[in-house]
């Protein structure tokens, strides 16, 4: 697993030891990231984050800042050595908390928010709720989601929805807070 583009490319990244995790492939992260288009001075929240692939490669991309948030132990293990490895210490944080935890806590408004919860655990409604219910999605903002072709978003998510596309065992879900009364 390696940055694709940017100030930390072709970098190679720890990846979470075990089969629990999940890495998002090169070509899932071109895909996701043509879609944005653009992470420059964006606030990032990288959620059930893993070894922190998609928030390093916003990073790498200047980023302005991003929050990593897993409760495993071998992730923030991995998230660390990562950000050893770029040197970008002063760049992210990592929370080790629940999810949802973390949501109802934090009082912060981001850019840029990905969520690639564990597949088929019925997280991504719940996640996509939390964090419209708690107002953490900037004006224009995106929520990027990596899910289970078997895990179907609410109808009520259709009004934000901006790409949505099947690549086999995973769906890309783009939201983007344009059509959302503030």
């Amino acid at each position: 697993m390696r940055i694709i583009t940017g100030k930390f490319k072709k970098a190679n990244l720890f990846t979470v030891p075990g089969k629990t995790a999940r890495p998002t492939t090169d070509y899932i992260k071109e895909v996701i990231f043509s879609v944005i288009s653009s992470c420059n001075g964006k606030n990032v929240l990288d959620l059930y984050a893993g070894s922190g692939s998609l928030g390093f490669e916003a990073l790498s991309r200047n980023a302005d800042f991003v929050d990593f948030v897993d409760f495993s132990d071998k992730s923030i293990k991995t998230m660390k050595h990562n950000i050893e490895k770029l040197k970008c210490t002063f760049d992210c944080k990592i929370h080790k908390k629940k999810v949802s935890a973390f949501l109802n806590s934090i009082d912060k408004k981001f850019d840029l928010i990905f969520i690639d919860p564990p597949y088929d655990k019925d997280l991504v409604n719940f996640t996509i709720e939390k964090i419209i219910d708690n107002l953490l999605l900037s004006q224009n903002g995106h929520i990027v989601i990596e899910h289970s072709p078997r895990e179907k978003l609410l109808e009520k998510w259709n009004v934000m929805t901006t790409y949505n596309k099947n690549y086999g065992s995973s769906v890309i879900t783009v939201l983007t807070n344009e059509n959302l009364q503030a």
